[in-house]
């Protein structure tokens, strides 16, 4: 293996500039809102009840005016409409894949800009979002780990590309139905695999994915959420006790060696602190397994003796390996390991009692596939006086 990552980057971020004019509620919880409503006048005895409209018609109807809100009052429709503001990350371009994958560059405050995908199949649709501008780990095979981390988005920047997407796919309920009168979902499932570590962002992804498991608003159950994490210990615990998602962990490698130079956060939290931290997750979230992310590198760790030694270490955890064909991208260090040899290594793991399915790579055509998303802005070469200037005024 000749590519070394560096040691993972300090999980410094550029100060976010304080939006200008009213107050955007998209991304507030509950308590927040029930708050700011009460902050501009609503009384105590009224403020549940509209909380709870407010919050049906943003999350529920999908509506992005309060004027719309027509089970409210003139005058309180005047009130938020003065002193609030509903503001959604805004799309830049949409591709589709011939695989009908379809890739989002969002923007988001300070002109930054983030990736999005929507992976539509027979029986599920996943949203595939980010947590971050950039990221912090510089994983070696991972070409979004070659863009520096810029900043976390807010619970709105998260939430948002949830709304985006269903605005996309014309999926918000029509006056008078429910979620699901409709027939099954084109967007069933959201994991949080795009740009970013989500744990090192870890209050604003629960509080986005508290409101997209609210069942008055997005309504998706925390089993049909998948929050993918580099193995960021100290808050795997939290993960399970405060969002209470499935979890899925970049793994990629079955010796210190390998998977300090894959996945660099290693160094800081080796293997064995890692597997004892999610051999807990299942009970602490009441989640039926852990997904074990294993991404196949051709010569690097898709050996008979990798495959043998994954099942011995991640023995006693409920688990299923996804074996992920390496999505190459332009100076990628790497290659995919032979088709033959992925099934080789999948079979053994299969023998040895864990589902191993072997993820069919999807929307590689427009750069789409897992450990391919890298913003236009990084794209583009600007440093990071520009990003910062670009903050400064946004």
């Amino acid at each position: 293996m000749t590519s070394n990552a560096p040691i993972t980057q300090d999980l410094v971020t550029i100060p976010r500039k304080a939006e200008e004019g009213p107050q955007n509620i998209v991304g507030m919880t509950r308590i927040a809102l029930r708050d700011a409503l009460l902050a501009v006048g609503t009384p105590e005895k009224q403020v549940k009840m509209r909380v709870n409209q407010v919050w049906a018609w943003l999350y529920h109807w999908g509506v992005r005016d309060f004027e719309a809100m027509t089970n409210l009052s003139k005058d309180y429709r005047r009130l938020l409409t003065e002193n609030f503001a509903i503001r959604l990350p805004e799309v830049v371009s949409k591709t589709v894949s011939m695989d009908g994958t379809r890739k989002y560059l969002v923007r988001i405050a300070g002109g930054h800009e983030v990736e999005m995908v929507y992976i539509p199949e027979e029986d599920r649709g996943t949203l595939c979002i980010s947590s971050q501008v950039g990221c912090t780990l510089t994983c070696s095979f991972c070409h979004t780990g070659t863009q520096k981390l810029v900043r976390n988005l807010t619970s709105g920047e998260i939430v948002g590309q949830i709304m985006l997407a269903r605005d996309d796919l014309d999926e918000w309920p029509a006056p008078g139905t429910g979620t699901g009168d409709n027939g099954p979902r084109l967007l069933s499932n959201i994991v949080l695999m795009g740009m970013g570590e989500p744990l090192y962002n870890f209050n604003n992804v629960r509080d986005a994915m508290k409101i997209a498991m609210d069942g008055e608003g997005i309504a998706l159950s925390r089993r049909r959420i998948t929050l993918s994490t580099s193995g960021v210990v100290p808050e795997i615990a939290r993960c399970a006790e405060e969002i209470g998602c499935q979890m899925a962990v970049s793994f990629h490698a079955t010796t210190d060696e390998v998977r300090d130079k894959l996945v660099p956060i290693n160094k800081r939290w080796n293997i064995e602190t890692l597997l004892t931290a999610l051999k807990e997750y299942p009970r602490l979230s009441n989640s039926e397994r852990i997904t074990f992310e294993y991404v196949m590198l051709k010569d690097v760790n898709d050996s008979d003796a990798d495959a043998r030694r994954l099942v011995q270490l991640i023995k006693g955890i409920p688990a299923k390996i996804n074996l992920i064909p390496f999505n190459e991208w332009p100076g990628a260090p790497y290659e995919r390991s032979d088709w033959s040899r992925i099934e080789a290594f999948a079979d053994i793991v299969y023998k040895a009692g864990y589902a191993s399915p072997i993820r069919t790579p999807r929307g590689e055509d427009i750069m789409a596939a897992c450990g391919q998303l890298k913003s236009a802005t990084e794209r583009e070469r600007k440093s990071r006086r520009e990003i910062e200037a670009e903050a400064a005024r946004g």
